[in-house]
């Protein structure tokens, strides 16, 4: 872990040629990986040159609209498949979430605390992403001739999805239930492609503009959507 400029970077040492930094979402979180080789002096150097390009990616995420901290009480609100909605907490013996509207009519116990309302609604949002990706995934395999292995979703900060080219399985952040469809779209088909191409590079490029042209965009989009509260 490297800390320059007040900025800390993560330092990944792999069996690649180049070095390649990655600013990722969805908080800025800086990555470097470099040839196993590379000493620490020469990483320094090249993540120094390189600062103000970092810390300027790192302030489009800084800037972005973020939720308020989580108590799951009448009055906040929460991002459904991109859509706004009110909460509306009620009491009662059984968990549920129900949208009518612009409302989320949340019934919990009333004596229940924020984590546990929050780990009710984190699972709400994962039966969501499971039955949107079970339509998906298969959509996009066709497209491409491309199958994963196997696919499960997760919570993560600092990416929206990741592809083990081992054992060719996906897994698809929980947050992207918040975001529009275009999004989990755009996810589960840069995964699908790193199961042939690892790297960022021309062909990964060229066979995202092949499957979708307007990649670049819903990128954009779901990098500027509203993020959940962090400490």
């Amino acid at each position: 872990m490297l800390n320059i400029s007040g900025i800390q970077i993560e330092v990944c040492k792999k069996d690649i040629k180049n070095m390649h930094l990655y600013v990722k979402p969805p908080n800025g979180n800086v990555t470097v990986s470099t040839p196993l080789s590379m000493s620490d002096e020469a990483i320094e150097r090249f993540v120094r040159i390189k600062i103000r390009w970092i810390k300027k990616q790192a302030a489009k995420f800084d800037n972005q609209p973020r939720q308020s901290e989580r108590e799951y009480v009448s009055g906040e609100t929460l991002y459904v498949w991109g859509k706004q909605h009110y909460l509306q907490t009620e009491y009662g013996n059984k968990n549920s979430l129900i949208l009518s509207g612009d409302k989320a009519v949340l019934t919990v116990r009333k004596e229940s605390t924020a984590k546990q309302r929050e780990n009710f609604v984190r699972e709400w949002y994962r039966e969501l992403l499971k039955t949107e990706t079970a339509g998906m995934l298969p959509k996009w395999e066709k497209i491409t001739g491309l199958k994963a292995a196997g696919w499960q979703t997760k919570y993560m900060t600092t990416h929206w999805g990741t592809c083990n080219t081992k054992t060719g399985k996906i897994w698809l952040n929980l947050q992207l239930s918040k975001k529009t469809p275009e999004c989990l779209e755009y996810v589960i088909l840069h995964e699908l492609i790193h199961l042939v191409e690892k790297k960022h590079n021309e062909r990964f490029v060229s066979l995202m503009d092949k499957y979708m042209p307007m990649w670049r965009e819903v990128k954009s989009a779901l990098n500027e959507q509203t993020l959940d509260y962090m400490e």
